[in-house]
């Protein structure tokens, strides 16, 4: 099976995640975490490191709760910024 490939955005919301997972982990170590949420170490690795930028929503909830992290926390801190639309595309382009 041929995958897509991931889209700037993508890869920019995987280390985000990557990143945010990280710091939530502080020192316990990452097979701790990674039985707690039920996954292997190598995928808590993967996803910390980026190599796996989308993860199942299930294997992020079982790691936002293992990590004492909010669904909402995780979106809010990892969602990229919504870019501004294009103002033609609202019918406001100043144009008569």
């Amino acid at each position: 099976m041929v995958r897509t490939p991931l889209t700037p955005e993508e890869r920019l919301r995987g280390e985000r995640l990557g990143m945010l997972l990280r710091a939530a982990r502080g020192e316990r170590s990452m097979a701790a975490v990674a039985a707690s949420a039920g996954i292997s170490a190598e995928t808590l690795r993967k996803i910390e490191t980026g190599r796996a930028p989308t993860p199942a929503f299930f294997t992020v909830a079982a790691l936002a709760g293992a990590l004492g992290l909010s669904m909402d926390e995780i979106l809010g801190r990892c969602a990229p910024e919504p870019a501004a639309a294009p103002l033609i595309a609202y019918g406001l382009s100043g144009e008569p």
